[in-house]
């Protein structure tokens, strides 16, 4: 006797099941989609939140496993980078932008490994590889810092000055434009870059320093009105204290670093050699 109910849901069942039992190629393409995406979530959870070293080795065994996948390649590049090992990832983006999957976007940040390794050559070569018409903040941050390595200032200027109007969040660059300024010896403009840059972000150590840098280059011996924390008002003072020596500022210099070793809230046992250094000179 047939059992008309157990057929019925059999041959519902095919949409989703052959023969009522075995996956069908349908069932296994979604749940090979379901798979891809919940594996582009942890390939973004690594790139952003994982711990560098252990990104490296997550992406690693992943190209191992597909060594066609570009986007893979791409993930251990960026880890690479992250875990400040910018030579190999180097090697990683030459493989990924030798490919017809290879993009712009690749390009550059191919360019930017190899400025963090101190190939300036090769990244400048590979900047010129990109089409002008491929306009970014990232493409011209490092086309700034490119011009800056050949000391051809204006063009690092123009670069500077675009790259600023082309972010939200302008503080680095910005920084790195001061930096330039004050290289060059133009102080008073590196001020104000600096200051500019702190306006965006309050919170950079670096930044601080450069301007109390510039500052002190202009023999401008008292402390900006920026935010600090009591060790960054230490160490600030102990910055302008070298750039007043250098300076050939040299009472002013000592003054400052006893002012330093006062304010700062531990025992600032750089300022203290510095001081002790001075003085039996």
């Amino acid at each position: 006797m047939r059992h008309p109910v157990l057929t019925a849901l059999c041959l519902v069942g095919t949409t989703m099941l052959s023969a009522c039992g075995g996956r069908d190629a349908d069932v296994d393409r979604a749940l090979k989609g379901v798979n891809i995406i919940d594996e582009s979530n942890l390939n973004d959870i690594m790139l952003t939140v994982g711990a560098p070293d252990e990104a490296v080795a997550y992406f690693r065994g992943a190209v191992d496993k597909a060594p066609d996948r570009i986007d893979l390649k791409r993930g251990l590049a960026k880890s690479l980078v992250r875990a400040q090992r910018p030579a190999e990832a180097a090697t990683v983006w030459s493989q990924v932008v030798n490919t017809h999957e290879g993009t712009n976007e690749d390009r550059v940040a191919f360019a930017d490994a190899l400025i963090r390794a101190n190939d300036w050559s090769r990244a400048e070569q590979e900047l010129a590889s990109i089409p002008p018409t491929y306009e970014t903040f990232q493409r011209y941050r490092l086309e700034a810092m490119v011009a800056d390595s050949q000391k051809q200032w204006k063009k690092s200027d123009s670069f500077y000055e675009t790259a600023v109007g082309m972010t939200t969040q302008p503080a680095g660059v910005l920084n790195n434009w001061g930096f330039s300024k004050l290289t060059r010896g133009d102080a008073a403009a590196a001020e104000r870059l600096f200051y500019e840059a702190l306006t965006y972000d309050p919170t950079s150590f670096t930044t601080k320093n450069n301007l109390v840098l510039a500052r002190g280059a202009q023999r401008k011996y008292d402390l900006p009105v920026i935010q600090m924390t009591q060790k960054e008002r230490a160490e600030l003072i102990y910055t302008l204290a070298l750039a007043a020596v250098k300076k050939g500022d040299v009472n002013v210099g000592k003054g400052l670093l006893q002012s330093a070793i006062d304010t700062h809230p531990q025992y600032f046992e750089a300022a203290v050699r510095s001081l002790e250094a001075l003085d039996a000179g």
